[in-house]
C-alpha cells in the first residue's frame, strides 16, 4: 500500500469566542490563495498575547466550532490545545502537529497585526522551519513594515473586508441586540437556544 500523498494543511487559531462568519470567510480566503487541502481550527485554551480568558466554557467553544464547519469535508476542528490546557504556544502545537502530519505542509493563518508581532512569538526561528504563515490583510491593519524574522516565510493574501469581531458579537448579546447575520446559522441557533454571552 503506498503512503498518502503530502497534504496542504491550513491552521487558524484563535478564541473563537464565539466563532463568526469572519472567521469562516478568512479560512476559505487562505484556502482558495495557498490551495490548502483543509482548513483546521484550532481554539486557544489561552492565547499567550491575550489577556482576556473566553467567556464561555472550552466545552461550548468546541461545540460552536463543530456545528460551524459541519458538512464542509475542507474543514475541521482541533482540541488539541484545550486537552493541553495551559497558555498555548504556537511552537507546542506546530511540533505536535508536525508529529502527527510528517510529510504534510503547515501553514500558520494569521492577520496581519499578528504578523507585526511575531518576532515576540516563542522560538520564532523553531516554528518557522516547521510552518509557513499566511497573512491575511484585515481592515485597519497596515501591512508589517518590518522584514520577517530569519527563516520565517510569508504569504501574504488579500481577504475579504469583514468587519466583524467576537467582542463586538458580545456586546450586541449582552444588549439584546441581534446577532443572527453575523454567525453561521447553527451557532447563531445554539446560541439563542442556550442563552449564551447574555
Amino acid at each position: 500500500m503506498s503512503a498518502a500523498a503530502p497534504r496542504r494543511l491550513g491552521v487558524m487559531g484563535g478564541s473563537f469566542d464565539p466563532v463568526h462568519l469572519g472567521h469562516m470567510i478568512a479560512a476559505q480566503d487562505a484556502r482558495e490563495a495557498l490551495g490548502l487541502d483543509r482548513v483546521i481550527f484550532m481554539p486557544a485554551a489561552h492565547a499567550p498575547l491575550k489577556d482576556a480568558a473566553p467567556r464561555v466554557s472550552d466545552a461550548v467553544r468546541l461545540e460552536l466550532l463543530r456545528a460551524a464547519v459541519a458538512g464542509d469535508p475542507a474543514l475541521e476542528v482541533s482540541a488539541l490545545e484545550l486537552e493541553r490546557g495551559g497558555v498555548s504556544y504556537t511552537i507546542d502545537t506546530a511540533r505536535a502537529l508536525r508529529h502527527a502530519h510528517p510529510v504534510d505542509s503547515l501553514f500558520w493563518i494569521i492577520g496581519t497585526d499578528q504578523a507585526a508581532r511575531l518576532a515576540q512569538w516563542r522560538e520564532i526561528g523553531a516554528l518557522g522551519a516547521l510552518v509557513q504563515f499566511i497573512v491575511l490583510t484585515r481592515p485597519g491593519h497596515a501591512a508589517p513594515a518590518q522584514a520577517a524574522p530569519a527563516g520565517v516565510t510569508l504569504h501574504p493574501v488579500t481577504a475579504h473586508a469583514v468587519e466583524i469581531s467576537s467582542s463586538e458579537i458580545r456586546a450586541r448579546l449582552a444588549a439584546g441586540r441581534p446577532v443572527r447575520w453575523f454567525l453561521p446559522a447553527p451557532v447563531a441557533d445554539r446560541i439563542e437556544a442556550g442563552h449564551l454571552y447574555r
